[in-house]
């Protein structure tokens, strides 16, 4: 179900009751760019510190926006036993250009056109995005509204709103007290503004949204008057709601935190939780321990199917997968020792068009697959522990159980030690001047290594993939320049030898000391 500005008010009640009776909740998440083309030293590195990655993008966060949310709430079915049913929803986002906010946001090349070849709606995030804004912004935007103290800034706002105030002054000078007009097609938090606009410019009109437009009746002042202070429609309630059109997807975030009991599952999740931090609560911190704080305050009980998937794909010699789609085929595939007795998932009605097709990239499905892999994987996880033979009474409680040690992995606390190839350590002779760029285009063909530079002639090289470490071993033995070597840091570390050397010159001062000031016999 794809959900845009037009149908998100009224599609919120119907989203609050389902998440408020879910299971769990799966995410995606689709973005503008990745990561921006920032200096080498500003680049992501396998070599970094999980502080240090979180440093260099939060500066891609807060240059990119989100173009799309996918949320598919999986619940269990009352009655059926380890059956569930999803209902996935897309929402198309924009950001909130309302009074003071006007945000700036980049695109990325390669992502436009990674988006466009598996066939998203750029229209529907452009022309119909739900707006949402994050809390600072709220108490921003809430202040000037409630006090009056706000202005038009987009220029096609005004100009649209100039156009409005011209047609209603000419029929004015026209109406009787008592007639009214319509403007159509005028909708969303945008009807709001323009109502706001024309009653502080005109004291005797009055306006009333319809389904069919903004209705705008000619008044006398005094009754004007009345109108503003025992209407239902009187100017604080309608400043509330449009503050609350305004918010949009932001009022749809406070559900999901406020359902704070249900697991929020993703893959490969953080950046995911960056954006979410940034665009819908607070500006990113500068302390990576202060966002992990904030995000498990938000969301107590986080997953990551990346990480539950890595202990079982090894332990089962399944293939190599690169993506998520791929997990998900190998857990639908006889490869799979419990493809025939794990939980049974089927689509929402209005949710059936992914029973019938795939569509990777797009953030609902991509939130399908995630809980249906969360799913699969617990019942394997669970199926490793007892036994085909002696299952209990499946439920999704007992799945929570078994994934126990991966709830938060990451996400609060220290970070889970991270097992990686190891570093290699390059030494380069006779190859004066060599950069770190002419390293890095040597083995670019053979496999792909983040270089950092040691010493004059010594570089560090680091890969994501054991095979591609030995593959390097293997082919650079015995080569006449450029001679690799597994790096150990207290024998290759510059630091570590300058250490050693005061040390012993430290020491041999010290033992010629004694020896020099020994008396004579």
């Amino acid at each position: 179900m794809d959900v845009g500005a037009d149908e998100f008010e009224q599609s919120l009640p119907l989203l609050q009751e389902l998440v408020l009776g879910a299971d769990f909740v799966g995410l995606d998440i689709e973005f503008t760019g990745l990561r921006s083309n920032q200096s080498r030293p500003q680049q992501i590195s396998l070599f970094d510190l999980p502080s240090e990655w979180y440093l260099k993008t939060r500066q891609s966060v807060q240059q990119f926006t989100i173009c799309q949310i996918g949320l598919s709430v999986f619940s269990s079915i009352e009655g059926e036993s380890n059956k569930y049913v999803a209902h996935s929803c897309n929402f198309f986002l924009f950001p909130t250009t309302f009074g003071v906010l006007d945000s700036e946001f980049s695109f990325q090349a390669s992502s436009v056109q990674f988006l466009n070849q598996y066939g998203f709606d750029y229209n529907k995030f452009l022309k119909n995005g739900i707006p949402y804004m994050n809390e600072e912004q709220e108490k921003k935007i809430k202040h000037n509204i409630l006090t009056g103290n706000w202005k038009v800034r987009s220029s096609l706002d005004k100009d649209q709103i100039k156009v409005v105030i011209d047609e209603v002054t000419r029929w004015l000078d026209l109406a009787e007290e008592g007639d009214w007009m319509t403007l159509p097609g005028i909708a969303g938090f945008q009807a709001f503004e323009i109502q706001l606009v024309l009653r502080q410019a005109l004291p005797n009109i009055w306006t009333v949204l319809r389904d069919q437009g903004i209705i705008v009746k000619k008044v006398s002042k005094q009754h004007r008057w009345y109108l503003e202070n025992t209407s239902c429609d009187r100017e604080s309630c309608w400043k509330e709601k449009i503050l609350l059109s305004a918010r949009g997807f932001s009022v749809f975030f406070q559900m999901l935190v406020k359902a704070q009991k249900q697991p929020l599952v993703g893959h490969n999740m953080m950046t995911d939780l960056l954006h979410l931090h940034e665009k819908f609560f607070r500006p990113l911190p500068e302390s990576y321990d202060q966002f992990k704080l904030n995000i498990h305050s938000l969301f107590p009980v986080l997953i990551d199917t990346k990480n539950v998937t890595k202990d079982i794909w090894k332990e089962l010699n399944f293939p190599r997968v690169s993506n998520l789609s791929e997990v998900y085929e190998v857990l639908n595939s006889d490869l799979n020792p419990t493809k025939n007795s794990g939980p049974v998932i089927i689509h929402a009605s209005k949710c059936e068009k992914y029973a019938e097709t795939k569509y990777p990239h797009e953030a609902a499905y991509d939130a399908f697959l995630c809980g249906s892999v969360l799913l699969k994987v617990a019942h394997l996880l669970l199926w490793r522990v007892h036994g085909a033979g002696s299952l209990p009474e499946l439920s999704f409680p007992l799945y929570l159980d078994v994934l126990a040690p991966y709830v938060n992995q990451n996400f609060s606390g220290p970070d889970y030690p991270s097992i990686r190839p190891p570093i290699l350590l390059l030494s380069v002779r006779r190859w004066p001047g060599v950069s770190e760029q002419q390293v890095y285009r040597e083995f670019q063909n053979l496999c792909k290594f983040d270089v950092r530079r040691l010493s004059r002639s010594q570089f560090l090289l680091l890969t994501n993939k054991f095979k591609d470490a030995r593959s390097i071993l293997r082919e650079y033995r015995g080569h006449p320049t450029l001679q690799i070597s597994l790096y150990r840091y207290w024998r290759h570390s510059p630091d570590i030898n300058c250490l050693l050397q005061v040390c012993g010159v430290v020491a041999t001062w010290a033992l010629l000391a004694l020896v020099l000031g020994r008396p004579d016999p």
